[in-house]
This record gives structure tokens, C-alpha cells and sequence, in this order.
């Protein structure tokens, strides 16, 4: 087939989808009449899409851009209204995105376009308008936030904060599984922001690894709202059509529910379920429901059990490992109602993995760093008491440093007991600002206890001694007690 007929296979097969017609040998006969080989490939793919086969194993559309290896649509440094394309980094079935940078206010996001193919389709173009208009009326840091919505030269373009990281898949590919810590702490922050779409009515249809980002800052955020439904008078101004036919399989089917890939309807259930797949691959590496091909693959979801997540992962917790098995049920009913229910389920694990006594020792060594500062910074005092000169900048120098890093480890102490979820990610962004401030003191202290040798030699090497003592208790046995407390340093 020649490109111009792949073309025509796409945008008759969307039409297809979309328009549902009850005879379709009768409509692709019209519609096609001049192209045998048109019509036979659009009825293949609407036979494959039916019974969720191979060409499921990823969104349609998706799948046919791979066959045909499109340019992106918009290049480098074209310019739609004040937005300057930088250059395209994702694209799937509702679309293309591309990085930008906004002119008028100088910022980088992102910007979402419907395909050149599918521009100009009303019904295309009222869901990407349904996206935007269910995305951002859901505020939460772990949704990503909508800017505007676009018409620039007759299309529409959904404007979005740019969220730089790495997808969830990204994570599993990399091999590197999570701790039982990181696994809750995940668990915990996706279903938080899946919990505040839910509250609001909207199911998002669509939830895979590929549609969760970890931001730099490590916390997750989920993406696209292209296939989402909103409950009947949920959000007030969104228009309440459905723009699936019934019927209609849509979403991922690899992280479809049962009922999704029979045809049923979806709500908050079905989002649960997807919740547990990602989850149970995010920490094995395996899908729940693995299999050869992706029909097989289909089949097991629909009729197979996945082996214990206990059976892979025993370091997990039993409320882990029962949250996202209950997840995974077939039935709806027998699930949880949304992910507001297993928010509530994972507050009541009080003592997320690793070993809780080392933890201790964990918190143990948070105190006593403090007070080590306390005590470098008056002995800095005293040093600049009996002699005057360099020492006076070292104490201000250890004073400074060991009130900043005071803060940040009571913050953490408080941090791990009433906000596990952002503990994690609290920890790695504390980690360089407490290595720099701990050497520093360490330096300083050292440098005042080698003036002091000369005058007083016993409290000049004690000085020295404890500016070892700091730098050893930061750099060797701090990261081997969060190992052993959190499993992993941070």
C-alpha cells in the first residue's frame, strides 16, 4: 500500500470507530468503493480492535503513527500564536505533544495538537476541548495542571505545565526495582491524585506507566486525560455527551478491567484495577497478567489469577500486598468503590517496610547530629572567646551551617512521622545540603582545633576529634543506617 492509502486507512478506520455504523461492509462499500485494498485492511484492523488482539496491545491510533513513521507535525522553532515549538516529545492516539516555550511569558510548557489528519474533525476536536476542560478543573500537585486552552488558526491546542522526569515505565525498564518504602510511598501519592479525580467525578480510563511521571523533585504526577468520562452534573460547564459509542473498547487494553475490554462501562472501579496492574509491575517488573502475545494476555485478565505479589515481593508489608490484590479483582463490586477507599486503607500502615527498629536508630542519629551542632557551635564560641582573629569568621561559618542543617533534619523527623508519603522524596532533596553543611562544619571545626593545638593542646585535638566525628557520622554511618532503615541511601 502506498502511503496516501495508508492515510485513508487511518481516517476511515477513526470514522469507523466513531461513527459506529450498523452495517459496516455496507458503509466501508461506500466509502471506499475505488479501493479494494483500503477496504480490506480497514476491516482487518476493525476485526483485531474488536477482539482486543495484537493491534490492542497499544492505543489505536498510537499504533497506526508507527506505521507510518510521520514526520512530527510541527518542526523546530515554528511558531503557533505566542507559542515557540522546541521540539516534539510524545505522541499517541489523541495526539501530539510538543515542548514549547510561551513568548508573552517566558516560560517552557508543554502543547498538546490533535494529529494533521484529524485537525478539522468535530468530534475529535470536542475531546481534546473535554480533556483540557476535565484536567484542569482537577487541582492537585499530582495531576498535571492545564494552562489554557488553545484555538490558534482554526485548531485547538491544550496548554499544559511541562513536567520534565521519567515515566513510570521508564523505572520499570530500568530494572532497578523499588523498597518497600518507595513502593508505599508511590502507592500512597498516585492514589491521592487518582482520589481527587474521582472525587470530582472523573474516571481517567487510561492509567499505565507510560501516563505517570516521576518530576525531578520526585514526586509523581499523572498525564493525559484524553480517553477520561465524567460522572452525569459532576464538573459544572463540561459538557456531559459521551463521546464513546457503547461497545466500544477504548483505553490500553493491558491495563484494561475486565468489564472495559467486554464493552461495559467504566467508573472509578476501572481505574482501580489499572492501579493495581501498574503497581504489581512497578514492583516486579512483571506484568500481573503476562503472557506471550497480547490476545493471550487479554485472555488472562479476563479469566486467569496473578500469582501472589507475596509469592515475588516478600518484604512487603500485608497491607500493601492486600490493597493491590484486592485491586486486581475481576469483579467490580469486589474492589474498592475509587482510590479514596485505598488512601484510606494505606493511612492506617503505620510503619511503611524496612525494619522499624532501625528506623529508630534512623531517628536516633537525626537527634543526635543536632545536638553535635549545638555543641560544635558553642565550642566555636568559646574558641573565639579565648582567641580572637580567623576564629571569629569560623564560628559565624560553623553557627550558620549548623542552624541550616539543624532545620532540614527536624524537618525530617517530622517529615517521616506525619508525611510518609513525601518523606522519600523530602530526603533526597535534603540529602546535598545536609553533605555540604556537615563537611563544612567539619572543616571549620578542624581548622580552629588546629590553631588551638599551639596554645591549648588537649581541647584542640578534642576539636579536631569531633570535626572527624561529624564528617565520619555523616558520610559513612548516616547512609548505612538509612539503608538499613529505608532500604536504599538517599
Amino acid at each position: 500500500m502506498t502511503a496516501e492509502q495508508w492515510r485513508r486507512t487511518r481516517e476511515l478506520f477513526e470514522r469507523a470507530l466513531d461513527e459506529n455504523p450498523p452495517d459496516l461492509h455496507a458503509w466501508l462499500a461506500r466509502e471506499a468503493a475505488d479501493d479494494s485494498a483500503v477496504r480490506a485492511e480497514v476491516a482487518s484492523l476493525l476485526e483485531h480492535h474488536t477482539r482486543a488482539g495484537e493491534f490492542l496491545s497499544q492505543p489505536a491510533g498510537g499504533r497506526l503513527d508507527d506505521l507510518l513513521r510521520e514526520e512530527p507535525r510541527f518542526a523546530s522553532g515554528y511558531t503557533v500564536g505566542p507559542y515557540v515549538i522546541v521540539r516534539e516529545i510524545g505522541r499517541g492516539g489523541m495526539g501530539r505533544v510538543y515542548m514549547a516555550t510561551d513568548s508573552r511569558l517566558g516560560r517552557t510548557v508543554a502543547i498538546k495538537a490533535l494529529p494533521a489528519e484529524l485537525a478539522g474533525r468535530p468530534l475529535q476536536r470536542e475531546r481534546l476541548r473535554r480533556e483540557a476542560q476535565a484536567a484542569a478543573a482537577l487541582r492537585h500537585p499530582g495531576i498535571c495542571t492545564i494552562y489554557a486552552l488553545e484555538e490558534l488558526d482554526g485548531e485547538l491546542f491544550i496548554v499544559s505545565e511541562l513536567v520534565e522526569g521519567q515515566t513510570l515505565r521508564e523505572e520499570i525498564r530500568s530494572g532497578n526495582r523499588p523498597s518497600a518504602s518507595q513502593l508505599l510511598a508511590t502507592a500512597r501519592e498516585l492514589a491521592l491524585a487518582l482520589a481527587s479525580a474521582h472525587q470530582r467525578g472523573v474516571t481517567h480510563r487510561d492509567l499505565k506507566p507510560e501516563n505517570v511521571m516521576r518530576a525531578t523533585d520526585g514526586h509523581l504526577k499523572i498525564l493525559d486525560f484524553g480517553l477520561a468520562i465524567l460522572d452525569p452534573g459532576s464538573i459544572d460547564g463540561i459538557a456531559r455527551a459521551n463521546l464513546t459509542q457503547p461497545g466500544t473498547v477504548v483505553g490500553t487494553p493491558a491495563y484494561m478491567a475486565p468489564e472495559q475490554l467486554n464493552g461495559g462501562t467504566a467508573d472509578p472501579r476501572t481505574d482501580v484495577f489499572s492501579y493495581g496492574v501498574l503497581l504489581y509491575e512497578y514492583a516486579t517488573g512483571i506484568h500481573p497478567f503476562d503472557a506471550p502475545s497480547p490476545l493471550a494476555r487479554v485472555a488472562r485478565v479476563l479469566e486467569s489469577e496473578p500469582t501472589p505479589l507475596s509469592h515475588l515481593r516478600p518484604d512487603l508489608s500485608d497491607t500493601v500486598t492486600s490493597v493491590i490484590g484486592k485491586a486486581l479483582r475481576k469483579a467490580p463490586a469486589d474492589r474498592y468503590a475509587s482510590a479514596a477507599a485505598i488512601v484510606d486503607r494505606l493511612a492506617r500502615e503505620e510503619k511503611p517496610g524496612g525494619n522499624s527498629g532501625v528506623a529508630g536508630w534512623w531517628r536516633t542519629h537525626q537527634v543526635s547530629a543536632i545536638a553535635l551542632y549545638f555543641f560544635a557551635a558553642a565550642l566555636a564560641w568559646q574558641i573565639k572567646e579565648w582567641q580572637h582573629g580567623p576564629s571569629d569568621a569560623l564560628f559565624l561559618c560553623v553557627g550558620v551551617a549548623a542552624a541550616v542543617a539543624g532545620i532540614f533534619r527536624g524537618h525530617l523527623l517530622f517529615t517521616e512521622r506525619m508525611n510518609r508519603v513525601s518523606f522519600g522524596a523530602e530526603r533526597r532533596r535534603a540529602e546535598p545540603v545536609t553533605f555540604v553543611v556537615d563537611v563544612l562544619i567539619a572543616l571549620a571545626l578542624a581548622a580552629n582545633g588546629l590553631m588551638l593545638t599551639r596554645v591549648r593542646p588537649l581541647v584542640g585535638v578534642l576539636t579536631i576529634a569531633l570535626a572527624v566525628c561529624i564528617a565520619i557520622a555523616r558520610v559513612v554511618v548516616e547512609r548505612a543506617t538509612a539503608t538499613a532503615a529505608f532500604g536504599e541511601t538517599p
